[in-house]
C-alpha cells in the first residue's frame, strides 16, 4: 500500500495481515458477485440472436441510408417542440429547485430537523426517477402531448439542480453573510445581498448545464407519447420507414451538437 514521505514521494509498504485479509475478502466478494451476475445473464440470453446481430445491424444501417431528405420539412415542428419541452421544463425545474435548495442547505434552512429533511426527500425522489418514467406516468395522467414532456423534464431537473445548488449555498463565504447581517438587515436582505451574489455564477452554470442535458432527454420522451421529435421517431419505426429514421437520427445529432456548443459558450460567459 502506498504511503507518502515528507518530500511528497510515494513508497510501497506491505499491508498488515488485517488489512490484507479485508482486501482479499472484498476482492473475492466482488468477484463472486460478478460471476453470479454473468451466470444469470448467460442463462437469460438468446445466444443465437447474438450470432446474427452483426448482419442484422448492417442490414438496418443500409436501410437507413440514404436518408429521406424530403421528410426534413416535417421535422421542423417536432424539433422546435423538443427545444420548447427542454427549455420550459428546465425553467420550471429551476424555479422549483431554488427554494428547495435554500431549505436543504444547512446554513440557510429555517429548520434542520423538519424543513431540511423534507427538502432533501423531495430532491432525492426527483433524482431517483428517470425522466422517461416521469413521462410514462404523466402521459397516463394528463394524456399524450407536450405538457407531459415539459413536466417530466421539470420533475427530473428539480433534484439535479436542487442538489448542486444547495451544495453551492453551503460553500459560500459566511464572512460576507455576517457582514450584511451585522448591519441589521432582515433575513430576506441577507439572502439578497449576502447569499445571492455568491451563488449567482453557480446558479447560472447549473441551469445551463441542465438545459443541455434536457435537450438530450427531451428527444426520447416522444417514444412514450410526451411530445417532441421522439413521436416522429416512434411513428417512423412503427411503419418501418427506416430512411426517415436515419434522417431523424441525423437531426437529433445536429440538435445535440448545436445545444452543446451553445451551452459551452453560455457557461464560459457566466463563469
Amino acid at each position: 500500500m502506498p504511503t507518502e514521505t515528507r518530500d511528497g514521494q510515494k513508497i510501497w509498504q506491505k499491508r498488515d495481515p488485517k488489512t490484507a485479509y479485508v482486501h482479499w475478502a472484498t476482492t473475492l466478494a466482488v468477484g463472486l458477485v460478478v460471476l453470479i451476475c454473468a451466470r444469470i445473464i448467460a442463462v437469460q440470453t438468446h445466444w443465437e440472436f447474438l450470432h446474427t446481430a452483426p448482419l442484422q445491424g448492417q442490414d438496418l444501417a443500409l436501410r437507413m441510408f440514404p436518408p429521406r431528405w424530403a421528410y426534413a420539412a416535417e421535422l421542423v415542428g417536432p424539433l422546435l417542440d423538443t427545444l420548447h419541452i427542454a427549455t420550459l421544463g428546465t425553467i420550471i425545474g429551476v424555479l422549483i429547485a431554488s427554494p428547495l435548495a435554500f431549505l436543504a442547505a444547512r446554513n440557510t434552512t429555517p429548520s434542520v430537523l423538519i424543513a431540511r429533511p423534507a427538502a432533501l426527500l423531495l430532491l432525492v425522489t426527483s433524482r431517483s426517477v428517470n425522466s422517461l418514467i416521469w413521462a410514462l406516468l404523466l402521459v397516463v395522467i394528463l394524456g399524450p402531448g407536450m405538457i407531459a414532456g415539459i413536466l417530466a423534464i421539470a420533475l427530473r431537473s428539480v433534484g439535479f439542480c436542487g442538489k448542486l445548488l444547495y451544495e453551492a449555498i453551503e460553500e459560500i463565504d459566511e464572512t460576507a453573510v455576517e457582514a450584511v447581517r451585522s448591519t441589521g438587515a432582515s433575513p430576506a436582505q441577507v439572502l439578497i445581498y449576502g447569499v445571492f451574489p455568491q451563488i449567482a455564477p453557480a446558479f447560472a452554470g447549473i441551469s445551463i448545464y441542465r438545459w443541455d442535458i434536457n435537450i438530450r432527454e427531451a428527444t426520447i420522451l416522444g417514444l412514450v407519447g410526451a411530445g417532441g421529435i421522439g413521436m416522429a421517431l416512434s411513428a417512423s419505426i412503427d411503419t418501418l420507414a427506416w430512411s426517415q429514421v436515419g434522417l431523424i437520427f441525423l437531426a437529433i445529432l445536429a440538435t445535440v451538437v448545436l445545444s452543446e456548443w451553445v451551452s459551452a459558450r453560455a457557461r464560459a460567459a457566466v463563469t
